[in-house]
């Protein structure tokens, strides 16, 4: 296989496991591809944000800003068929429910949703429309969309950093685990930096670049807070650090945007 026909296969597993956009036929899944496409998981975020910004500019020349903005996130969500909302959402049934690492592993495993994860959910999508909404009121549509990119490929590249200096926890063995990448080298983790902090070069100021802090703080308590209960991490405790990494990140632009 050369060099270019491998590094497609690359990423368009990255997009079959990241995403619900169709793939060529010829991609199937491996774990040596999973844990490879680990560096284009940022890249993801950019083709995500893509679809949910192009639906929120075209949804803004006929209707309201609010109406919009849950287009976009709606959007968002079909592109990657919910993948990481329902990680948060076993998250938050997990180390709600659960008081042995034992426990909180087998409710994140399982498939029905408890009170923990919809009041999760619903609390972390109406974070995320609230904040989406007050942004749209005070920057131009270009720097809305480019908030938006930025958000989802940061908050990837906060959940690659997690593999790299955590452990996957679940036992191979153990089916009704989510697949995921165990694995990470220094270089990939590095071209997944390049993929996760590239749309910050596009704003007029570089004080942006101070929002990666609050969005690192963020994976470093989640890391020990995973490794305290469980030892390590999961999917869904990768599903979760993207979704409150975004939050953080939205929430971080607005308190700076007077200074950007």
């Amino acid at each position: 296989m050369n060099v270019l026909k491998l590094e497609l296969k690359v990423f368009f597993t990255a997009m079959m496991f990241y995403t619900r956009l169709p793939c060529p036929r010829w991609v199937d899944h491996s774990e040596v591809m999973l844990n490879r496409a680990t560096r284009y998981f940022p890249l993801m975020g950019w083709i995500v944000a893509g679809i949910a910004g192009i639906t929120f500019w075209a949804a803004m020349f006929i209707l309201p800003v609010p109406v919009s903005v849950l287009l976009s996130m709606v959007a968002g969500i079909l592109a990657t068929g919910a993948f990481h909302e329902d990680g948060w959402a076993d998250v938050c049934d997990g180390f709600g429910g659960g008081w042995t690492k034992e426990r909180i592993l087998s409710i994140m495993k399982d498939s029905v949703t408890g009170a923990y994860g919809v009041a999760g959910l619903v609390l972390m999508l109406l974070f995320k429309f609230i904040l989406l909404w007050e942004i749209a009121r005070e920057v131009p549509v270009l720097t809305w969309l480019l908030v938006l990119l930025s958000a989802h490929s940061i908050s990837r590249f906060m959940a690659v950093t997690m593999i790299f200096s955590h452990r996957y926890v679940r036992e191979n063995e153990d089916s009704k685990a989510k697949p995921v990448a165990k694995k990470l080298s220094l270089e990939m983790l590095v071209i997944a930096g390049l993929f996760g902090v590239a749309p910050l070069l596009f704003f007029q100021s570089y004080v942006v670049f101070f929002l990666l802090v609050p969005v690192f703080l963020m994976v470093v308590y989640l890391g020990y807070y995973f490794k305290k209960w469980i030892g390590g991490y999961t999917g869904d405790c990768l599903g979760a650090t993207q979704q409150l990494c975004e939050v953080i990140f939205y929430l971080g632009f607005l308190a700076l945007w007077k200074y950007i």
